[in-house]
């Protein structure tokens, strides 16, 4: 392929959690700005396309369908028999570094699959490295303790390039900072910059003002929702100021228009309002919290109905402890694929934790949801995460987009 990763600027994005708000908003900020911005992420909600954009525009299914036909060619000559081949994470990491270069991106933001010192994206020299947050994920792969699991995350630290770090608790910042100073790449705390809630408008964002070393912002708009994003903000605004420091023109202008055009699928998204209906892609404890605290804050006076399912190998104790706090039914459903096949367990989960609560099992996603706005009283709204798996289904009974 001719190693086209190289030759382009990047911005690179990993974390357990915000990975993918925090590219967002760095997108948009450099998409306002007029720079050509793609964006790779994963995984997808419903498709593959999703994983593909430039300037918030999809790869089209035609384009897509060329490159993977290319890359199958390239496989066949290069790999035989009983030899390995390259993963299926792989191929789109590389299938993104041509589209990119055929394209002529000004800048790419790049979100690591998975840990970041093995990943596939981890290949290239970003003018930024952002690690967003550090949690207990993955723990097959990347380790069973939060140092571990930070060392891992931290190889995406490059020499002397700037590393932009979230909210993170000291035992694993102190993992990336040790390697941060090994590789003489300064280090930039989020923390720094300050968000100010002025005005809350709910689900549909709050109005801040933003101060820190290089900003002093008054009345902006932040179109996402929950306290969590107001992390991702900040981490994202840090990672712009590393930018604009290596000569990116973005304005305070570019940067307020921006944060008022922000839309995630999929991150406390409304999808129908009368019913309320809220998907999230929460699929583990730490996402888990930030969607209840965030909820609570955000709708104090609803009660809440919980429809999830979640993977057989994820934490699902620790998400249902989280999402079950202040729900008053509980519906539990399979998750789409084979990592759902054990979906049953969260019921003896469930009558441990919240014995006092309404559980309903239903195995099929779309009589779930069905049965749960069926059942929905006026003062209760819906919410559904627990897995990319389950919002899949459940969100395109509600959205064609």
């Amino acid at each position: 392929m001719g190693s086209p990763e190289q030759g382009l600027k990047y911005v690179h994005v990993g974390g357990t959690n915000g990975k993918g708000s925090t590219s967002h908003i760095v997108e948009k900020i450099l998409e306002v700005a007029e720079y050509k911005v793609g964006r790779f992420t994963s995984p997808h909600i419903h498709s593959y396309l999703e994983r593909f954009t430039i300037n918030g525009e999809r790869i089209t299914a035609q384009e897509l369908q060329i490159y993977i036909n290319d890359i199958e060619e390239l496989i066949k000559d290069i790999f035989s028999g009983d030899q390995d081949r390259p993963t299926e994470f792989e191929l789109l990491t590389a299938l993104a570094f041509k589209w990119f270069k055929d394209k002529q991106v000004d800048i790419a933001v790049m979100e690591v699959g998975m840990g970041g010192l093995y990943d596939s994206t981890n290949v290239i020299i970003p003018e930024v490295s952002i690690i967003t947050s550090i949690a207990l994920d993955h723990m097959s792969f990347l380790g069973d303790t939060i140092e571990e699991v930070a060392f891992n995350k931290a190889g995406i630290i490059k020499s002397q390039v700037p590393i932009v770090v979230g909210k993170i608790e000291d035992r694993a910042l102190k993992v990336i900072e040790n390697e941060a100073l090994a590789k003489k790449a300064p280090l930039f705390n989020s923390s720094a910059t300050k968000v100010i809630k002025k005005t809350d408008s709910g689900i549909l964002g709050c109005e801040v003002d933003i101060i820190g070393p290089d900003y002093n912002l008054s009345n902006v708009f932040f179109s996402l929702p929950g306290d969590f994003q107001l992390e991702n903000l900040v981490t994202a605004l840090t990672a712009i100021s590393v930018l604009i420091n290596k000569g990116f023109h973005i304005s305070n202008d570019h940067i307020k228009k921006g944060l008022a055009q922000l839309k995630m699928p999929g991150r406390l998204e409304v999808v129908k309002d009368n019913p309320l209906v809220i998907v999230d892609v929460a699929h583990n404890p730490h996402a888990a919290r930030a969607v209840n605290e965030s909820l609570t804050r955000l709708l104090p006076n609803k009660k809440r109905t919980l429809l999830c399912g979640i993977v057989d190998d994820k934490d699902a104790f620790g998400i249902i402890k989280e999402l079950g706090q202040n729900v008053s039914t509980c519906i539990i459903t399979k998750p789409e694929g084979p990592r759902g096949d054990n979906w049953l367990r969260l019921k003896s989960l469930w009558q441990e934790l919240y014995p006092d609560k309404l559980l309903v099992a239903i195995e099929d996603i779309e009589e779930a949801v069905g049965y749960a706005l069926d059942t929905l009283n006026e003062d209760e709204y819906l919410l559904i995460c627990g897995s990319f798996y389950i919002l899949d289904k459940a969100r395109r009974m509600f959205t064609t987009s």
